[in-house]
């Protein structure tokens, strides 16, 4: 839409109220709304002022002043408050130059594809991710100098299948037994349905949605591949959905990617493709149906991966889910077909599916950013024709120590991915798409907000190691 065009929207819908979304420095939506009786076209121009020192990882209080002027091509009727509520996302500008505010996430993706159309190599990145979650019916968790705890529960819990619940009904999956089965033991059909229908409500096509692995109410709800902006503001509209319609209904959902010891954690597989004047051009007759574009985009990929791990899996708690011998993939590997590579490659016959997955990533990540980095990447290794060497077809999980030496993972910790990044960044800074500032400030955020306030902290479990020592 226009300006104008929304303004004829809002008076055909009979708005009332207009909330301005926005993303912070870390991946978590803000908003404020106005009466539609401040709403004008003028907006769209003008832009309205706002204290940038109340944003974590923003500006300081005594340079503090942003201006955020709404994108009038995100417009959407926000499905959940009472009154008639136009909803439109927002990009973020500094009031003084007026140029984009370096540290706003979407003025990074904005500049990804714009640079991603300067080098030539393609005009269009199409990302599908696969985020997952839990779906919760209680959670609860302290954390103070001499108490810490954390306890989430399910009525689906296989851990619940010997408590007395006036009665116990039973049909409860069991631990890693979760995927596919049928009601009653899938207890979330119509939960998942509504948020479907949902999601649907604001424009976002939905291609399935089924139970994931994990006992204890894991789910999955796949949305239709878009390019790289649309598809991290559709991200953004996907969890602020899924959380209220969960909400709603007395439930409780968390993309934290592991929630629960012992059982599957929820990851974000990212399916990736570069298109240039509607051709695909990952689509070839190399391996797997790739082209050599494709490669060298893996090549880059792996080359920078745990650079990349700071964006992709950003929180203390993903290195939780990227455990070496367990479900998720941590060996920088490609295949075809192979779910324990990192790198998967679908099989399709379709020149147009063609596309590769990268099954690291997990859904705490700010879509913006790690979209934005997982391109980079996949640019400098194109542009350096980064030959990512062969294949693995074998299953990784069943490989011999001795197999296992050669092949590099991912990340370990959150403290090392921030590390690699702070060593390997450059691929990041081309056309201006990452700044230094922006590098330097994720680093510092991430390390005296998580990665030090976690190490400092004792656990439950130590006391149950130590205390007797």
């Amino acid at each position: 839409m226009t300006p104008s065009e929304v303004v004829a929207f809002v008076k055909e819908n009979n708005i009332q109220m207009i909330d301005y979304k926005f993303l912070d420095f870390v991946g978590i939506w803000q908003h404020f709304t106005t009466p539609v009786s401040e709403f004008g076209e003028e907006i769209f121009d003008e832009g309205l002022g706002f204290d940038g020192s109340s944003i974590r990882g923003w500006q300081p209080i005594h340079n503090s002043d942003m201006t955020l002027l709404p994108d009038p091509l995100t417009v959407k009727i926000d499905p959940f408050p009472k009154v008639p509520t136009l909803s439109v996302i927002c990009n973020i500008y500094d009031p003084i130059t007026k140029e984009g505010y370096t540290r706003d996430p979407r003025f990074i993706a904005r500049k990804a594809e714009a640079y991603l159309k300067s080098t030539g190599f393609a005009d269009t990145a199409y990302f599908g991710p696969e985020p997952e979650f839990f779906v919760f019916d209680d959670v609860r968790f302290s954390s103070s100098p001499n108490e810490s705890f954390y306890c989430v529960d399910s009525i689906e819990g296989r851990w619940n299948s010997g408590r007395e619940e006036f009665p116990n009904l039973g049909y409860k999956p069991n631990f890693k037994g979760g995927y596919f089965p049928v009601a009653p033991t899938d207890s979330l059909i119509d939960l998942r349905n509504e948020m479907v229908q949902v999601l649907q409500s604001v424009g976002m096509r939905i291609e399935a949605s089924h139970h994931e692995v994990a006992s204890g109410g894991q789910c999955e709800i796949d949305m239709r591949f878009d390019s790289l902006l649309k598809m991290a503001d559709t991200l953004q509209w996907f969890k602020y959905i899924v959380k209220n319609v969960a909400f709603r209904n007395g439930k409780t959902v968390t993309f934290m990617p592991k929630p629960i010891f012992g059982d599957n954690g929820s990851g974000m597989h990212c399916h990736q493709s570069l298109w240039k004047d509607g051709v695909n051009l990952f689509a070839g007759d190399g391996y797997g149906g790739l082209s050599k574009i494709a490669m060298y985009y893996i090549g880059g990929i792996m080359k920078h991966a745990k650079a990349l791990c700071a964006f992709t899996n950003p929180g203390t708690n993903s290195y939780k889910r990227l455990v070496p011998g367990y479900e998720a993939p941590v060996n920088l590997a490609y295949s075809n077909r192979n779910r324990s590579a990192s790198l998967r490659i679908p099989v399709t016959s379709n020149p147009k599916s063609k596309r590769i997955e990268y099954r690291t990533p997990d859904p705490s990540c700010n879509g913006y950013l790690a979209f934005s980095a997982m391109l980079m990447a996949g640019l400098d290794g194109i542009e350096n024709k980064i030959d990512p060497g062969d294949p693995l077809d074998k299953d990784i999980y069943g490989l011999s120590p001795e197999e296992l030496k050669d092949i590099p993972n991912v990340a370990g910790s959150l403290e090392e991915a921030l590390r690699c990044l702070k060593e390997d960044h450059a691929f990041l800074l081309k056309g201006d798409v990452f700044t230094e500032d922006v590098i330097e400030k994720w680093i510092e955020y991430k390390t005296e907000s998580e990665v030090n306030p976690v190490r400092m902290r004792p656990v439950p479990l130590e006391f149950a190691l130590y205390y007797d020592c």
